[in-house]
């Protein structure tokens, strides 16, 4: 008993240890430095309440006063580097136990992004990738640990020029049985984008978009799955 007591708390630790942040942000390759107009919150922990205001930007990611904002040309590509801890080097980015999707969602502030707090019917998915290879079990969080903690989206060129705010995120499902038990990891940037065009994308409320029935948030993936939907619905390629 006491054998098996310790291996449980060795294995709450580990998991703990395991939690990560998006770190950094990259311009068509260039690394803007560590922190650098992102939303930072307080600690690594995930968010698991689907409900919560939390879903939107992190912990305390409603305001971004005295956060940066990067001017970006319409259409650029813009990477994000996720860490466990505040080094890029010696332990894997993120822990190769958490599998799930890796999505991007976008959203227009109505004036300054500083002030916007990512609220109501407002954000239009332009990446997700989930479930990259059945048979392998092969998840995009495993692409994105292979990759160093980047993964990369092209900003539609046709969305209009203004202040924005990048919304990328992880879903952790390795104790996803039940809700709550998915692990979301949120990291928000401040962008204003110069050029683009008049689209009128999609759009949809985080949260509110999220249901803890959503296949794609409580869901077994131990079980030879074979396929898997990501919440928030389809990717709007501009």
């Amino acid at each position: 008993m006491k054998l098996a007591l310790v291996s449980l708390l060795t294995l709450l630790a580990a998991c703990a240890n395991a939690h990560f942040t998006m770190q950094y942000i990259w311009i068509n390759g260039v690394d803007q430095g560590q922190n650098v107009d992102i939303r930072v919150p307080p600690n690594n922990n995930p968010v698991t309440d689907v409900t919560s205001k939390d879903l939107t930007c992190n912990v305390n990611g409603l305001s971004g006063a005295g956060v940066g904002t990067a001017t970006i040309p319409a259409g650029a590509t813009i990477t994000f580097e996720w860490h466990q801890h505040n080094q890029r080097t010696g332990e894997d980015a993120i822990s190769g136990g958490h599998k799930g999707p890796v999505q991007v969602y976008i959203a227009k502030a109505p004036s300054d992004v500083s002030s916007f707090d990512g609220q109501g019917t407002v954000w239009t998915k332009i990446y997700s990738s989930g479930l990259v290879d059945a048979q392998s079990q092969e998840w995009a969080t495993d692409v994105v640990n292979a990759n160093g903690g980047k993964h990369s989206v092209k900003i539609p060129a046709s969305l209009p020029p203004g202040q924005y705010l990048l919304r990328a995120e992880i879903i952790a499902l390795h104790v996803a049985q039940s809700y709550p038990g998915a692990q979301f990891y949120i990291g928000c940037a401040q962008v204003n984008i110069s050029g683009g065009g008049n689209a009128n994308p999609p759009k949809i409320a985080i949260p509110g978009a999220y249901k803890p029935t959503d296949p794609g948030i409580t869901v077994n993936i131990y079980n030879n799955l074979q396929s898997y939907t990501a919440p928030g619905g389809p990717v709007w390629s501009g």
